[in-house]
């Protein structure tokens, strides 16, 4: 049961990811040759128009095979014979379909659990936090640049830049608690050898908060999807500055099943909503993980075919076909070569 939950939050991120190019393919008038879900050999298939339909053994993965997508063709419906704002919409609409999904899931969390407020409850004796002059009570509303909505923010900032300098906007109740102050501090965390991180010294309070208006219910499933966007980028800083290694920093699709069947078997004892509401969440961060990764400028990539489509937009013709396409078969091959290091470190770590 576990597993076949975890296999459905991939099937369904990858057939949107691969629906927003199916539909943004076909309102372009772009001949779509097949439409797959999953890997390997095929399970079935059927044929409806111009386009083969299927369904394949490995559910990690898919794709939306256009015609004169990799190779020339005079056909008018090719997509190498499309518009280049045609071709940028139908590559960039798997991604913004992830994200779109990754906001629905949001939703579905910020109705039924609120979305979080929180405030220092607690700041240690001659900590930083103390000597810049935080109090319990305080709402810290920024950090450095990074606007700052619930207290999950602030510990990823400070692990993908440990030890950094810290000015530190803050907002401050007065009198009965309903009006406020706002003030600005610097501090640099501590290095605690106990907790193996930096600190500031606070202990933080939260509630959930059930929204209270449509505009609070959009906004803060936006924050849920942006708190992805965000920790991804940071995941990524940290791997690339060797903060954590790739083993330790990169789940492949064996580890993720494996994780989401763990916390699907925890949440069930509590209650089957706590365990649709876990498989929300994982379908959040999944898709708005997937929705990044894919636009990253890397070859084979749906980024790395933007870059190429928008070098041709700024210079009014393309680059050579067959040199792109040995430039996305380079980047297949690593990427090939980097998922069966990632697999082989997933099916270590079960053991």
């Amino acid at each position: 049961m576990n597993i076949i939950a975890a296999v459905l939050v991939f099937g369904l991120i990858v057939l949107v990811h691969e629906f927003g190019h199916f539909l943004l393919a076909k309102l372009n008038g772009i001949g779509v040759v097949e439409f797959s879900i999953g890997m390997g050999p095929r399970l079935l298939s059927w044929q409806r128009g111009e386009t083969k339909y299927s369904l394949k053994i490995l559910p990690f993965g898919g794709s939306c095979m256009m015609l004169g997508e990799d190779e020339k063709d005079a056909d008018p419906k090719a997509f190498n014979n499309k518009s280049v704002w045609a071709r940028i919409s139908v590559v960039f609409a798997g991604p913004a379909f992830n994200f779109i999904l990754a906001f629905f899931f949001a939703v579905i969390i910020v109705m039924n659990i609120g979305y979080q407020k929180f405030q220092i409850s607690d700041v240690t004796e001659g900590s930083p936090a103390a000597e810049a002059g935080l109090q319990a009570g305080d709402v810290i509303t920024r950090v450095n640049s990074r606007k700052i909505t619930a207290y999950e923010d602030i510990q990823v900032y400070m692990l993908a830049n440990p030890g950094e300098t810290l000015r530190i906007q803050y907002r401050r109740p007065v009198g009965d608690g309903t009006d406020y102050e706002t003030g600005e501090t610097v501090l640099t965390p501590e290095y605690s050898e106990t907790e193996g991180r930096y600190l500031m010294g606070v202990t933080f309070t939260s509630q959930y908060v059930k929204a209270e208006s449509l505009s609070e219910l959009v906004y803060y499933s936006a924050y849920q999807v942006k708190y992805c966007v965000t920790s991804t980028f940071d995941s990524l800083k940290m791997l690339f500055t060797r903060q954590v290694q790739v083993d330790e920093a990169v789940a492949g699709p064996v580890r993720i099943v494996a994780m989401i069947g763990e916390n699907v078997e925890e949440s069930r004892e509590i209650g089957i909503s706590v365990m649709l509401l876990t498989l929300c969440y994982w379908s959040l961060i999944l898709s708005a993980s997937l929705g990044i990764m894919n636009l990253l400028p890397i070859p084979a990539l749906d980024g790395g075919r933007l870059v190429f489509l928008i070098i041709e937009a700024i210079r009014g013709k393309g680059i050579d076909q067959e040199k792109e396409g040995m430039v996305h078969m380079a980047g297949l091959l690593i990427l090939m070569a980097l998922m069966v290091f990632v697999l082989f470190n997933d099916i270590r770590s079960l053991f």
